[in-house]
């Protein structure tokens, strides 16, 4: 039986996925990791991004399985591999991402002390100390997210795990979110939101940890990925605005937010919770759109 299958989604890497492969393979040779399957998704590359894994695969000690996903979109090449995850645990990285020898072992322990069902994330940390201090997750103790607390944030899909039976009580990932998605973000977001309006606990766990090589040096590229990331959180909210108590507190949070001056991690922003505002109120209105135009996608 496999223990762990992780999912990966790569898209043009052929030159970059070396690192991350390389690491999979030390960490699925270290004791304890279990029995491991490696699926990896090919979402619409036009390089040898392919023929890399296809040639790196040969005689791995664990199963490798590449699969095609000629649509671009970070959520339906996730919903692609976890339809063909036959492991108890789920796990789930980024291309851009390297993991840590123990990275599987941890995980198993992780999850040997949790009931089904349960999410747990794992650390992130900055691959390149010349990158942004963006996408990171470097709390060092263990946590238990609050079952009316925003879930964005508290756990990321760099770093993310779930027992198997939570994909089949989630439901796939919503499409319409994530890179390369209409709404551009918030697709961990909007599946973690879901599990927790069933109950399901969700963890943080600093012990299995990966390093994420993002490649964001500038502040523009900051600047546009928090400004994706607040348009993907809005439109979250206006999915799940008429069903979802919580939402509505959330909204009014965001507001309460603008007395904080807080800066945020851009010199550029001067004053983080009016930027995140102006885009949380960017994505509700294309999210009401698109419902107006197709009720039935609402």
């Amino acid at each position: 039986m496999i223990d762990i299958s992780l999912l990966i989604c790569t898209r043009n890497r052929s030159r970059s996925l070396a690192a991350t492969l390389a690491s999979i393979d030390a960490a699925a040779r270290h004791p304890g990791s279990g029995a491991i399957e490696l699926i990896l998704v090919d979402n619409g590359s036009t390089d040898a991004t392919a023929a890399v894994i296809r040639h790196w695969a040969i005689d791995r000690p664990f199963t490798v399985r590449l699969l095609s996903e000629p649509v671009p979109g970070l959520a339906r090449a996730r919903n692609r591999a976890l339809r063909a995850a036959r492991g108890r645990i789920v796990a789930m990285t980024d291309d851009d991402c390297v993991l840590h020898r123990d990275y599987f072992a941890h995980m198993a322990r992780a999850f040997a002390g949790q009931p089904a069902p349960v999410i747990i994330g794992g650390r992130i940390l900055r691959g390149d100390p010349a990158d942004l201090m963006l996408t990171v997750k470097l709390e060092d103790h263990p946590m238990i997210a609050e079952p009316d607390s925003f879930p964005g944030g508290f756990v990321m899909g760099a770093n993310l795990a779930f027992t198997a039976d939570v994909g089949r009580l989630v439901g796939p990932f919503d499409e319409r979110f994530g890179a390369g998605a209409p709404f551009r973000a918030a697709e961990d977001t909007d599946f973690l939101l879901r599990a927790q309006a069933l109950g399901i606990a969700i963890r943080y766990d600093p012990d299995f940890v990966v390093d994420h090589y993002h490649g964001r040096r500038r502040e523009d590229e900051a600047v546009a990925l928090l400004a994706g990331y607040g348009f993907g959180d809005g439109a979250l909210y206006a999915k799940h605005v008429l069903t979802d108590r919580r939402v509505r507190r959330w909204m009014v949070q965001d507001v309460h937010n603008l007395r904080d001056r807080f800066a945020g991690p851009v010199p550029t922003i001067r004053h983080f919770h009016a930027f995140r505002l102006r885009h949380v109120l960017a994505g509700l209105a294309a999210y009401a759109r698109v419902a107006v135009r197709n009720p039935r996608s609402a």
